[in-house]
This record gives C-alpha cells, structure tokens and sequence, in this order.
C-alpha cells in the first residue's frame, strides 16, 4: 500500500474524486483547504448539528433523539464546552475501488481543543463526508464553514474482494449530515 501524492490526487479530481477541487492550498486569512503535498483538507459546509443537554437525552447510535441536537446554519459555529458538532464536507467524493482515505484533523483546531474524529473513507464509497467535532475545552470554541477542518490521506493498495459500493453500505451516497444508522 503506498500514500498517493499531490499530482496522482490532482488525476483522480479530474475522473470525479473530489468535487468541488481546489487544485492549490488555499491559506491567505483562511484555515487551510485544498491540495497539498500528500492530502487534501476538506471545507465544512455551513450545516451544523450541535449536540445541547437541554431535554437530558442519551446519546444512542441505535437511536438518536433529535432533541439532542440544534441544527444551526451559518458561517461560524460555536461549540459548547465539553460539546461537540456534526458537519458535512463541502466536497462530494468518490473513491476509487482500490483506495483508501483516511481523514484527520487539523493541527490549527487542535491547538484550541477542537477535535476531529479520525474515520476511514473505505474503498468505492461516496457521498458527503459527516465530520464530528468534539471541544473538549471547558471553554466555548469557534469553527468556520468553508475553510479546511480535516485532511485526506489517501493510501492505493490492491482492489479488495468486495468495496463499499459492492456491499451497498449504509452511508453510501450519502448527502448533507448523516446521522447514524444500523
């Protein structure tokens, strides 16, 4: 398995990988998006789901209240100390049968305390990439919509027996944030 740069994720954007494609690294007073040397930073969309303990619900992945959540649209967000978010990246992708991605948080939010769930984009799956987002800071945190919140790593191995896309698997094509499923 080999980690694919720059000018190899610049072809598969052009095939359909990445729309929209920023084909450079996007900095000028903004959090990075965009190529770079071994990846690409996904934007958040301005669709948020904040998570609020206002009707003390439990947070269940076999069955989400939707009390425990405000959907927010905006350019900023602010999380709640000890809270987190729900986003959907800007980008729509589509991975190739024989890659991997696995996406990682930025540097920038870390260094304040923001988050970001490490998760695999498995080969031949598509659709938004929801992206969470814990504060674990006893302090209110901001995110920005439409500027880098995490980064694509992309790994090329050998086509496996049965892809996402073979399997049809729960998150496929998936569009705006997507809320667990069984």
């Amino acid at each position: 398995m080999s980690i694919k740069p720059d000018w190899w994720i610049r072809e598969q954007a052009k095939k359909g990988m990445i729309e929209p494609f920023e084909e450079r690294l996007v900095r000028d007073g903004v959090i990075s998006y965009g190529l770079s040397s071994f990846g690409y930073d996904l934007r958040a969309a301005r669709e948020w789901k904040i998570f609020a303990n206002v009707f003390h619900t439990i947070a269940d992945p076999k069955g989400l209240d939707p009390k425990s959540f405000v959907d927010y649209e905006g350019d900023e967000v602010i999380i709640p100390p000890n809270s987190f978010v729900l986003a959907r990246s800007v980008e729509y992708i589509r991975m190739p049968d024989d890659v991997l991605a696995i996406a990682i948080g930025k540097s920038t939010y870390a260094r304040v305390g923001i988050v970001a769930n490490i998760t695999p984009l498995e080969p031949g799956w598509e659709g938004h990439v929801t992206l969470e987002f814990s504060n674990t800071t006893p302090l209110p945190a901001k995110m920005y919509a439409g500027e880098g919140c995490v980064q694509l790593v992309f790994f090329q191995g050998e086509r496996p027996e049965v892809t996402y896309a073979d399997r049809k698997g729960k998150y496929q094509g998936q569009r705006g944030i997507t809320l667990p499923k069984l």
